[in-house]
């Protein structure tokens, strides 16, 4: 029987040796925290939350897997990965199919994909690629190539248009630049610049982008129509007071008030239900899952994998910020879910992937650093 044993403890052990205690704890938590709001923004669908757990599992195999490999592979293939992704982006834009006034999706007969998905790793892999090659003193002539690599799959992506999507990838993009080491005067000129361009990024906007933002100043002007959204979620999160109105007990989701409950606006149900002392608990989750992404970054041996892990982890930052203020009514409307809360099978698998790199990092060490 002892032998048994250690078979079995020795092939546990092998299984999750690359799985990071820490964060598979907390994302574990974080996604169960997600399933019971789920289950009350739904209107108690077991057959919504029974999807969301099958997602939960397709998103951790896909971790696992990812965790088993090494960061050396990770780097050979962010070339690869990058130039299929802007080909599918340029596909997309010819070909793909037209939805809801967007044209995001594309058929490929069998099955559709959204190739802008596949950009928010892609981006960021094959910037740290770029300045890995270029570590000892990357030049302003890097800096400006490597914002063209950027602005190339951007560009693509608002035009179809998807706004929370381009700037999820904009962001990842700008973290490695931020982290290569890009000059405060050069973001401070980047600012300037992009403050004079306002009129002109305005006028390129879509009219439904200009009423989102028009919204933001002042939700009132159109409280049935534009500005709904963003009146109901303050509305359901001020509701919700220091202890909230209790689990399953939110007036806002149950009576129907809120809409895009279980997906964009899922925080102001869980504001509503749990209340402040929820929402500072939700905070402390989310502030350990990015500050043992610093770690990782910080801890790790080469510079491809110290940008991506620094870019994942402030990328999941922005990530959850935007949805808040999004929620919140300090940020506008962009359709960007709150991370391992919302329901959706395609944020959860990007976002376990994401995690499994950062884990595959810091799990590799010693390989990366030997090697």
């Amino acid at each position: 029987m002892v032998p048994q044993k250690n078979m079995l403890s020795k092939l546990l052990q092998g299984l999750f040796k690359h799985i990071d205690s820490f964060l598979i704890a907390c994302l574990l938590f974080t996604m169960l925290v997600g399933l019971f709001v789920l289950y009350s923004a739904s209107g108690h669908n077991f057959e919504r939350v029974s999807s969301q757990l099958i997602n939960i599992g397709v998103a951790l195999g896909v971790m696992w897997l990812v965790a088993n490999i090494q960061p050396q592979k990770l780097e050979s293939i962010a070339v690869p990965a990058y130039i299929l992704g802007v080909i599918l982006l340029i596909s997309v834009a010819l070909f793909g199919d037209v939805s809801h006034g967007a044209r995001r999706w594309l058929n490929l007969g069998i099955t559709k994909i959204q190739p802008s998905e596949m950009m928010r790793i892609a981006m960021p892999m094959m910037l740290a690629w770029f300045f890995a090659k270029r570590e000892n003193s990357p030049r302003i002539t890097d800096f400006a190539f490597a914002g063209l690599l950027l602005i190339i799959p951007v560009g693509l992506i608002v035009k179809q248009p998807d706004l929370g999507t381009a700037l999820l990838i904009m962001a990842s993009g700008f973290y490695v630049l931020f982290l290569a080491g890009l000059s405060w005067k050069f973001l401070l000129g980047g600012a300037v610049s992009i403050g004079a361009m306002m009129p002109f990024m305005w006028s390129m906007l879509h009219d439904y982008q200009r009423k989102r933002i028009e919204i933001l100043i002042d939700p009132s002007q159109d409280p049935l129509g534009a500005g709904y959204h963003t009146i109901q979620a303050t509305i359901a999160l001020g509701s919700g007071g220091i202890t909230g109105k209790g689990w399953l007990n939110g007036t806002q989701a149950q009576l129907d008030f809120l809409p895009e409950r279980t997906t964009d606006f899922i925080f102001a149900v869980f504001g509503e239900e749990f209340g402040m002392i929820g929402n500072i608990m939700l905070l402390v989750l989310f502030s350990l899952l990015i500050g043992r992404g610093l770690v990782i970054a910080a801890q790790a041996k080469s510079t491809f994998t110290r940008l991506l892990a620094g870019s994942i982890t402030l990328t999941f930052f922005t990530y959850a910020f935007v949805n808040m203020g999004m929620v919140s009514g300090v940020l506008p409307v962009v359709g960007v879910p709150l991370p391992f809360i919302s329901y959706g099978g395609t944020s959860m698998v990007t976002l376990c992937l994401s995690f499994g790199i950062l884990m595959s990092i810091q799990t590799h060490k010693k390989l990366v650093a030997s090697g």
